[in-house]
């Protein structure tokens, strides 16, 4: 391994829980607990940080941007080795955005 290796290991094993919670806040408000904006090259590195942070210690459904699809509609489709030549739905339907209440936005 190499030595840069080594120091992010180093550094991400050094992640505590209240550090963690420290880069969400920092990463949610654009800024630091002190004020400070993050810069763009801050931001990158502690998203970084969070989601290795993540992958270790925090269950798949509580990490951040977890989507849960069990409620999804499954097909014939989602079934591994499933292919054919032609698409499975040849019903193309326009995507229609509407609002909390239901309402088209367009």
């Amino acid at each position: 391994m190499s030595a840069t290796h080594d120091s992010l290991q180093v550094l991400l094993d050094s992640i505590t829980p209240e550090i963690h919670e420290n880069l969400k806040t920092a990463v949610e408000t654009g800024r630091w607990a002190n004020g400070d904006r993050l810069t763009p090259q801050q931001l990158e590195h502690s998203l970084q940080a969070i989601i290795a942070f993540e992958a270790r210690h925090v269950p798949e459904h509580e990490r951040v941007g977890y989507i849960d699809t069990s409620a999804l509609q499954k097909s014939h489709c989602d079934e591994p080795g499933h292919a054919h030549v032609e698409p499975c739905s040849t019903d193309e339907r326009p995507l229609v955005w509407t609002d909390s209440s239901g309402h088209n936005t367009h």
